[in-house]
């Protein structure tokens, strides 16, 4: 299985593509990343160095790819941070290369625009580009809390008003929707809920809250769910999965009093999770 990865990467720590490439690694996956930009280290720490790259280089890598002529190879895109809207047009013109190659390819896109208590990280324009463009073209979509709101242009305070959210997702073309954290009324204390919606019928995973904020935990959860769509097809299956992975690596991170995600030590957890989660329908 070949998955083409274009999102930010770090030289130090994890975010981007330096989260997502070796979880689908150890799950089996060939991973082909193109960087949108290349920094010393993620944003969060207030500063860096390196720089953005704009839509014709990544537009110019697939190219080379296509020359080899392997496109036709390619089983998935994935997306995140796309620094700009030039980028995100050329995530979108690629997307339909790789589906001109192989029509069975899906288009995973993680709509990485902000987060509770945040609010909107990215540049101006790529909220709107997202919304407009990137989630209609896409077939899965993995937002957070706050991304779901955004994106569907509701508040979510409860599991009602988060299914219409998600259907407000689905009806702009996504088959799949992941909603990779979110905390309702109904949520108990010390826990954080992950819905997942396809076909109709949604799906929730509690896991236990831990006392952690780190970058890069969203880029690893949105790969994971990805893969594990890939293989089964199935929402339900990959998002068991894809939590199960995503709470033992951040329990690692939390026992290690790590500042950075820890996916060498936590390797383990990508394909034999110490902790099983079922979903229940919801």
């Amino acid at each position: 299985m070949n998955v083409l990865s274009i999102q930010s990467h770090v030289a130090y720590g994890h975010v981007g593509n330096a989260a997502a490439i070796f979880p689908m690694q150890r799950l089996g996956v060939d991973v082909w990343p193109i960087h949108t930009v290349q920094f010393s280290n993620h944003t969060g720490y207030g500063s860096w160095k390196g720089r953005v790259f704009d839509g014709h280089s990544i537009e110019d890598l697939v190219e080379g790819i296509s020359e080899r002529g392997v496109l036709g190879q390619c089983n998935g895109v994935l997306s995140g941070y796309m620094g700009s809207a030039d980028i995100g047009s050329a995530i979108l013109s690629t997307v339909e290369r790789v589906r001109g190659a192989n029509p069975e390819a899906l288009y995973c896109c993680d709509p990485v625009i902000g987060d509770v208590g945040r609010g909107v990280f990215v540049r101006p324009g790529i909220a709107e580009f997202m919304r407009d463009h990137a989630v209609p073209a896409a077939d899965i979509v993995t937002p957070n809390h706050f991304e779901l709101e955004n994106l569907s242009g509701f508040s979510v305070k409860t599991l009602e008003e988060a299914r219409i959210a998600i259907a407000a997702i689905h009806a702009k073309g996504p088959k799949v929707v992941l909603v990779t954290s979110v905390n309702t009324v109904e949520t108990p204390d010390n826990y954080i809920d992950l819905l997942a919606s396809e076909a109709g019928n949604l799906y929730r995973v509690r896991t236990p809250h831990l006392p952690i904020y780190i970058s890069g935990g969203g880029d690893v959860i949105a790969a994971l769910f990805f893969v594990h769509y890939l293989k089964s097809r199935s929402a339900l299956v990959a998002l068991e999965a894809a939590a199960s992975s995503i709470y033992g690596l951040l329990k690692t991170t939390v026992d290690m009093g790590a500042t950075e995600i820890r996916l060498i030590e936590a390797q383990d957890e990508f394909t034999n999770p110490s902790h099983r989660f079922e979903a229940q329908a919801v």
